[in-house]
């Protein structure tokens, strides 16, 4: 059988991918991304390849999401699959995603880092790792399915468990890579997942979820943006007219749509419109003045051919909220407009400049781009 990279994060959708492949027959390497400061130096690996650590390593600097105890349980998992398990030092590599993180705060945009991990990471740099030794794929704990279109190629749609589906960050991955990829969970609800970890035995079977930023705690994301830019933008808080209404900390801490944290006391809900990043400005107005009719995307992404005409499909703008009914129109290869057509009633939600704009065909994902503004 193949060998396959299983990229295993100590938690439970990742042993369990792991888990399912090694009773399929894979020749299956595990891998520990370790995003921190490694106290050792890397084992010298052939050129062009990622560095490599022993499994039993452990660093004293920072460790980001992937702390020594979400090592050592991958490494439980790993011998009790009886697998080998690897750790990489991706330090430089994970340096560039919050770099973006940051700076997509300072020009007023709310990014998305799950997807650039995906993209970059994930089924990036680990791809650089399955050629250094052979592997043909590599594999996740992603919820979303792949599968075979009528012509051969392959699809990724959504994952059966539709609470728990994350192909909305996986469409920034290259189509070409479809054909390399192992999604094992997709096709299972996350309640089965845990069944079958308790079943193994595996130490991961009822470990919390991970929280959304692996980097950065609940809340403490403003912190993080303030200091990697040199300090916090503060500025007004206006009305469209440009009214004064009060004071904020940083625009850092908001998102258009926002409502909550705006501190404000005028008889009536408001919400935030638009983020000026050249003046600081947060411009807020009543809910009907949120953008949620249109968008422009750039950066776009297709794994499945759309041609240049306008075609009517689902499209999502934040992975929490469901796909509204649209209508999209290529504007050249890598960019895209879309109008929404269904209403109040089916409303893609507030439109943040700097989120991911996904297009989906029923629950097969087309592709999508970052939404301008």
């Amino acid at each position: 059988m193949p060998r396959v990279v299983v990229a295993m994060s100590g938690g439970v959708d990742s042993s369990v991918a792991a888990s399912l492949l090694v009773e399929a027959g894979y020749d299956c390497v595990g891998v520990f991304m370790r995003h921190g400061r490694p106290a050792l130096p890397p084992v010298t690996q052939p050129t062009g390849s990622l560095a490599i650590l022993p499994s039993g390593h452990q660093s004293s600097g920072h460790q980001g999401c992937c702390s020594v105890a979400d090592a050592l349980d991958a490494r439980r998992v790993a011998d009790r699959l009886g697998i080998p398990l690897f750790a990489l030092d991706l330090t430089d590599d994970f340096t560039q995603i919050i770099d973006y993180f940051a700076a997509e705060y300072g020009r007023g945009r709310t990014p998305n880092p799950c997807v650039r991990c995906n993209s970059w990471i994930k089924f990036g740099r680990l791809f650089d790792h399955a050629d250094a030794i052979g592997a043909t794929h590599v594999a996740t704990g992603h919820y979303a399915q792949l599968t075979q279109g009528v012509d051969g190629r392959p699809q990724l749609s959504r994952g059966l468990d539709a609470t728990r589906d994350q192909s909305y960050v996986l469409f920034d991955v290259p189509s070409a890579r479809l054909g390399r990829m192992l999604l094992p969970v997709g096709g299972m609800s996350k309640d089965a997942v845990r069944s079958r970890a308790a079943a193994l035995g595996l130490v991961t079977a009822d470990k919390p979820d991970s929280q959304e930023i692996c980097f950065v705690a609940s809340g403490e994301h403003a912190q993080l943006v303030g200091h990697r830019l040199g300090g916090s933008r503060a500025g007004e808080i206006v009305t469209r007219d440009g009214s004064v209404l009060g004071q904020h900390p940083g625009i850092e801490h908001f998102t258009v749509g926002q409502r909550h944290g705006l501190k404000l006391a005028v008889g009536r809900p408001l919400y935030v419109v638009r983020i000026d990043a050249d003046t600081c400005r947060i411009v807020v107005g009543d809910r009907e003045e949120v953008p949620d009719t249109d968008l422009v995307a750039g950066e776009a992404t297709w794994l499945e051919p759309v041609g240049d005409e306008p075609f009517e499909c689902l499209v999502q703008c934040r992975a929490q909220r469901g796909p509204a009914p649209a209508v999209v129109t290529p504007l050249g290869p890598d960019r895209f407009s879309a109008r929404f057509t269904g209403g109040p009633e089916h409303s893609p939600g507030p439109i943040s400049p700097g989120q991911p704009a996904v297009c989906y065909a029923g629950d097969r994902l087309l592709g999508g781009g970052w939404i301008e503004g």
